[in-house]
């Protein structure tokens, strides 16, 4: 968040591309959904290909490492 020259509140949102395998891929397949707060460590990677068009793309991607959920465990209505 930032203020901008009149004082306002300005949110800015960045989206990323994340690639993970095995175990990592199989645990945000089982635990997180569109909105899971996460935690993400891995390494950039940037690689290039060509589009349906033929012109040259660039991409950079976070190949991930470490991947811990970070949302509130939601407890059963029967516990509470």
């Amino acid at each position: 968040m930032f203020k901008d020259q009149n004082g306002r509140t300005l949110t800015q949102t960045e989206w990323h591309s994340v690639v993970l395998w095995r175990g990592l891929a199989e645990l945000a397949n089982k635990y997180l959904s569109k909105g899971s707060m996460v935690f993400v460590k891995g390494k950039l990677k940037t690689r290039s290909y060509e589009d349906k068009e033929g012109i040259k793309r660039l991409v950079t991607e976070i190949i991930a490492e470490q991947l811990i959920t970070l949302d509130k465990k939601v407890e059963d209505d029967e516990d509470s």
